[in-house]
């Protein structure tokens, strides 16, 4: 009969230095397939230093809408119209920055302490009710990205917004994000919108007008600029009207006609 090895581990010393072993190797394993990961995601990115120049003549939001609509077999006939970031009402690009970034040209692309509020009203509501994106976030979502919720998504959005900062300027950005996030179905673009639910090109917008634009960015299909039943809508359009006034962007006037408007009757 063979004798036992003495220097031989008993089993459960075997099993104990195995799981240790393992407790090495698969956070390793990890980290290697995490750096992979965004290794394949940095040499993929979009050339966004083009868009100094030109403009997009499509984007990943519209073309998931088509998608959708083809699918459903429907028609889809989007509508975008590309302006010039002077031709668009100062009323509306101050609307839109209170209402969607009102740190846009403070931050470089993330606005941290506003996530972290999001994160924690989310997690008291226990569902998505406020987001924490930026407009550069925003923006390169609308280009480049289909609207999934996942971590490489996020993580993809986030790097894509950091090149768009770095490499073109907050007011380029700006001009972008207005002539390209959606305004309704099928509507691309404050001139789009402007000229399908008041009749006007971009310029003419009024204060009350613009305001309602910017209201409904954050669901422009659940919500539309002409009407006043959502109480949510008329909440986010009386603290837009109160914000701009101390801002000075219209007078006294203006401010009370605005008021008595968005009022509930």
């Amino acid at each position: 009969m063979t004798e036992p090895d003495q220097n031989s581990p008993a089993p459960e010393e075997g099993r104990v230095r195995s799981r240790g072993r393992l407790l090495l190797i698969v956070p390793a394993v990890l980290a290697a397939g995490l750096l992979l990961a965004a290794a394949i995601i940095l040499l993929t990115l979009p050339d966004v230093e083009k868009l100094r120049e030109s403009r997009p003549e499509t984007t990943a939001m519209m073309e998931y809408r088509e998608a959708q609509s083809r699918a459903k077999g429907r028609s889809f006939r989007p509508r975008y119209y590309w302006i010039p970031g002077h031709r668009i009402s100062s009323y509306l690009r101050d609307a839109v920055l209170i209402a969607e970034d009102d740190k846009f040209f403070q931050h470089q692309g993330f606005d941290w302490e506003e996530m972290r509020q999001a994160m924690e009203k989310n997690r008291e509501k226990k569902r998505i009710v406020r987001g924490g994106s930026t407009i550069t976030q925003q923006l390169a979502k609308n280009l480049y990205l289909k609207p999934v919720r996942t971590p490489w998504r996020k993580l993809r959005e986030a790097l894509i917004a950091r090149e768009l900062e770095k490499k073109l300027t907050k007011v380029r950005i700006l001009e972008l994000y207005l002539n390209v996030i959606e305004w309704g179905d099928g509507i691309y673009g404050c001139e789009a919108a402007a000229r399908h639910y008041y009749g006007k090109p971009a310029s003419q917008l009024t204060p009350a007008e613009a305001i309602r634009l910017a209201s409904v960015i954050i669901n422009p299909h659940r919500y539309s600029p002409l009407s006043d039943k959502s109480r949510r809508m008329r909440d986010k359009r009386l603290l837009l009207t109160e914000t701009m006034y101390k801002r000075h962007l219209f007078d006294e006037e203006v401010y009370l006609a605005l008021r008595s408007g968005f009022s509930p009757p």
